[in-house]
């Protein structure tokens, strides 16, 4: 697990791991006993399972993976499960007999329909492997599961359409509505990030629109039709507003980056930028090119000239690295 996002996951799953696991062995021990009878093993499962948090049922199979005992939680009993199959799912494809203990990848359950994740334990009898014990968990119900992701802060690349790629060279640029007021457009887009309260705005270059969402009414985004765009007067239905503080894009940066799109936009009539869009509080440059890719870049390597990405390091022409 090398990305951001993987670190994070893996993160979580073992502190949940810690959690989980001695508990789950305990019982295990508890059950070895009543094992195989079906009422004895569902009177341990019922004495045991408020020792094991945010459980949404705990169960006992065969080595078969046949279900030997009811499905329990602080609830009660359900009876309607004792039989089950559970030999083909997810949470059942690397336990056994590999390792005591297995807390599964997040699957969705056929139960509830939500994410859900399932810790298997083996239980033994003079060391012998005599069946498992399964404790299903509703992701929505962990605490540990509620950490926010935090996006990476470096390049991204990310390819697009093989079929839009693979005829990139046999299509040119068509000049828009807004390529043709480029400079206007950029004017009045700079006012409304750097003065008016967007935080994130996005212009769709090739058809000629922007997309804005707003400090003050985050939720909800905005439209502006190309007419909206190229008329100073649009900048009178968005209130002053202070640069927000926790901005990580310098408020005197925002014209640079947005010249930068315009050099993507016309400096080449096959590679060109499609769409691009600012994000103060993340400080990310989002770019859509002809070719379908897409690129996530820091500002402060977007207006770095010495950067790859205006270099070419990466590409196989002289352009920006655009291809990716």
């Amino acid at each position: 697990m090398n990305s951001p996002i993987q670190k994070s996951i893996s993160k979580q799953r073992h502190a949940l791991g810690k959690l989980i696991r001695p508990i789950l062995g305990r019982i295990a021990d508890a059950c070895s006993d009543a094992w195989p009878v079906r009422e004895s093993i569902n009177q341990v499962l019922a004495a045991h399972v408020a020792e094991l948090p945010y459980c949404a049922y705990i169960y006992a199979l065969g080595t078969d993976a046949i279900q030997i005992s009811d499905n329990i939680n602080g609830s009660g009993r359900f009876p309607e499960h004792f039989g089950r199959d559970r030999s083909s799912r997810p949470y059942l494809n690397s336990i056994y007999p590999a390792v005591d203990y297995h807390l599964s990848e997040a699957y969705i359950s056929l139960l509830s329909g939500r994410p859900s994740i399932t810790a298997i334990q083996l239980v033994r009898r003079e060391g012998q492997v005599i069946g498992l014990l399964g404790a299903d968990f509703d992701l929505r119900n962990l605490p540990l599961t509620q950490q926010l992701y935090d996006e990476p802060d470096q390049w991204r690349q990310m390819k697009g359409d093989p079929s839009i790629r693979g005829l990139l060279f046999q299509q040119t640029r068509v000049k828009s509505v807004l390529d043709s007021h480029i400079d206007e457009v950029m004017a009045i887009m700079e006012e409304l990030i750097a003065q008016r309260g967007v935080f994130h705005g996005k212009l769709h270059f090739s058809s000629s629109r922007a997309t804005l969402w707003l400090v003050d009414d985050p939720y909800r985004y905005r439209m502006l039709e190309v007419e909206e765009l190229i008329d100073p007067d649009i900048c009178l239905a968005y209130p002053l507003h202070p640069y927000p503080s926790g901005a990580v894009l310098p408020q005197d940066k925002i014209k640079s980056i947005l010249d930068g799109f315009t050099k993507l936009r016309l400096a080449d009539e096959t590679v060109y930028l499609r769409s691009g869009s600012i994000n103060i509080f993340n400080g990310l440059v989002g770019l859509n090119f002809s070719c379908d890719g897409s690129h996530y870049i820091p500002w402060s390597d977007f207006l770095n000239p010495r950067n790859a990405f205006w270099s070419g390091d990466i590409s196989s022409t002289n352009r920006p690295a655009v291809d990716a």
